[in-house]
């Protein structure tokens, strides 16, 4: 069972790693199987999706239930705390729905997530501050982290590497013809 760390620790840090690892591969795994699944198949996206959410069960269902019977739990849980997790499972999903749909549109793996990780912690941001009321104690500093996360997200979309173009094979010579004998 994983213990509750005390405020100062910094063991979250390695959680936030794993996070950091794993929904780096998200979107490149998630594209690769939308392909895999069926190079011409029009609903290779929502195929994939599919799979998303069986794994999404085995992971955020099976799991917890594993760790909160090991635990002992007494199952008690308030309304307003399943309400917000809901909310937040949803939230979750249809993000992670919109990226399929980004990659159905044409996006590629390296522009879509490089956006959404630049992007989604402003939102996180915006929302964190305004559900704690303390737009009023935003320090320059804050500011200069926010143009540069936008600024980061233009130069990605910008900048990022051309596809090599591949040489077109050349024809094939064909031996001149040898005069022939009559």
């Amino acid at each position: 069972m994983l213990a509750q760390s005390s405020p100062s620790s910094s063991s979250y840090l390695l959680f936030v790693l794993l996070t950091i690892g794993t929904w780096g591969l998200y979107g490149i795994f998630l594209h690769k199987g939308q392909v895999l699944i069926g190079p011409d198949d029009p609903n290779a996206r929502y195929k994939a999706f599919l799979f998303v959410g069986i794994a999404y069960f085995l992971v955020a269902v099976l799991a917890p239930l594993v760790m909160l019977l090991i635990s002992g739990s007494d199952w008690k849980m308030a309304g307003s705390g399943m309400s917000w997790s809901l909310i937040a499972g949803i939230v979750g999903a249809v993000g992670a729905f919109g990226v399929l749909l980004a990659f159905g549109s044409g996006g590629k793996p390296a522009v879509v997530m490089s956006l959404i990780f630049a992007g989604a912690p402003l939102v996180n941001a915006a929302v964190a501050i305004t559900m704690a009321g303390q737009w009023a104690q935003i320090r320059p500093l804050f500011l200069v982290g926010i143009v540069l996360a936008a600024a980061g997200a233009y130069l990605i979309v910008t900048q990022k590497p051309k596809p090599v173009p591949h040489a077109k094979p050349e024809p094939a010579q064909q031996a001149p013809e040898s005069p022939r004998e009559s």
